[in-house]
């Protein structure tokens, strides 16, 4: 099994394109029988977040997450398809999925509660691979638990990407946080007072500039849809 994960930049069209890409346009990427789907949007549950950092244009503004059999496969294949047209750029990336805090399950197409903040890093190029890793995953992981008030948390390696001109990523990391989190500091870092916000933040900062992630990165406030999960611990109809 592998993931593959999309990224779709500036929508064409009108502003009804988050419930186009969770209704209309997940029913037919799910007849594409892929055995995982799921769909992340920035709609109007998330506008105006303070978690909004952008370094490409046009901005990320969703991701579709396919767990399939063969990454180079008809469900990728005829994902990208499918978005192409809809977006101005579609660019897929193949990835290993690590859940250090597993999502809460959801009724397929339902939306999760809160809001996923999914974030776009670059490794530095002073860092190698294995340090990189060790620093975010080993180091950090435990930190961005305890500092944030993250209920879950997914991180994604990316391996390669599978589109033509891709920007180069490291790593797609998506965290869930209260729906409160994208205007509220004190919500986003779990915080009971200006005291304890300053603290972790000074804490979560510290980490992250130990591998990069206080620089060059993109984070994108979501809506979250599972449609499908391969997990049979999570198994629920499909729609």
């Amino acid at each position: 099994m592998e993931k593959v994960i999309i990224t779709l930049r500036g929508p064409a069209g009108d502003d009804a394109w988050p419930t186009r890409v969770r209704t209309e346009i997940a029913d037919d990427l799910l007849a594409l029988g892929a055995p995982g789907l799921a769909v992340n949007v920035r709609d109007a549950a998330v506008d105006g977040s303070l978690m909004t950092l952008t370094t490409m244009n046009p901005p990320v503004v969703g991701f579709v997450g396919i767990w399939t059999p063969q990454s180079y496969g008809p469900h990728v294949l005829g994902a990208l398809k499918r978005l192409e047209g809809e977006f101005a750029r579609v660019d897929a990336y193949v990835v290993t999925e690590s859940v250090p805090l597993a999502p809460p399950p959801t009724a397929p197409g339902t939306r999760t509660p809160g809001f996923a903040n999914v974030a776009l890093l670059r490794r530095p190029p002073e860092l190698d691979e294995p340090t990189w890793f060790a620093r975010w995953h080993v180091d950090h992981t435990p930190v961005a638990i305890a500092t944030q008030s993250t209920f879950g948390y997914v991180q994604n390696a990316v391996v390669r990407a599978l589109t033509p001109e891709a920007p180069a990523l490291a790593a797609i990391v998506e965290e869930l946080f209260p729906i409160e989190a994208t205007r509220d500091l004190h919500a986003f870092f779990g915080a009971a007072d200006d005291a304890d916000l300053s603290a972790r933040m000074n804490r979560m900062v510290a980490s992250t500039s130990t591998f990069g992630a206080d620089r060059n990165v993109d984070t994108v406030p979501t809506s979250r849809y599972v449609l499908r999960t391969p997990f049979a611990a999570e198994a629920t109809p499909s729609r």
